[in-house]
């Protein structure tokens, strides 16, 4: 029996001066799509990539394969720490809590993404920048309509 494989494309956008974040993923199970929007106040990035981090991981199905792949110094910031068990994290210990439960179950990896045109990276960078917008106010989260997804350029 082969492991599920899921790809994930995450982006995060954080702006220190309104201490908001959001973020943005796509997730593809073969050629099936889906994705979710988020945001929140916070006063650093990576409680914003931790956030984002959780919520696509709770989209993807129990024993699968994820690459994670992001073009964010957030969310490799958080893959870098998950590597290095002498280091633990002293700060949003909650979201770590939350992260760790997200994990169980899937073979997580992280890759390296570049926000070109057209590519699913871009595509969530923006959907990230618009939940970063709207998160200046009151905290936000909404899926990511089917149509736009159709948009967002996942290779076969």
């Amino acid at each position: 029996m082969s492991t599920l494989s899921i790809r994930i494309w995450l982006e995060i956008d954080h702006q220190t001066a309104f201490r908001a974040g959001g973020w943005a993923y796509v997730l593809a199970e073969g050629s099936a799509l889906s994705g979710t929007a988020g945001g929140d106040r916070a006063p650093s990035a990576e409680p914003i990539a931790l956030a984002g981090l959780i919520e696509a991981l709770k989209g993807a199905p129990a024993g699968s394969s994820v690459e994670v792949r992001s073009a964010s110094l957030a969310a490799a910031t958080v893959f870098r720490r998950l590597a290095d068990p002498a280091n633990p994290p002293e700060n949003d210990l909650e979201l770590w809590a939350q992260l760790a439960v997200a994990m169980k179950g899937h073979a997580v990896r992280f890759a390296p993404a570049a926000v070109q045109p057209r590519t699913p990276a871009a595509f969530a960078a923006a959907w990230a920048e618009l939940a970063r917008d709207k998160a200046k106010t009151r905290p936000f989260r909404a899926a990511i309509p089917k149509v736009n997804l159709a948009k967002a350029g996942v290779p076969a």
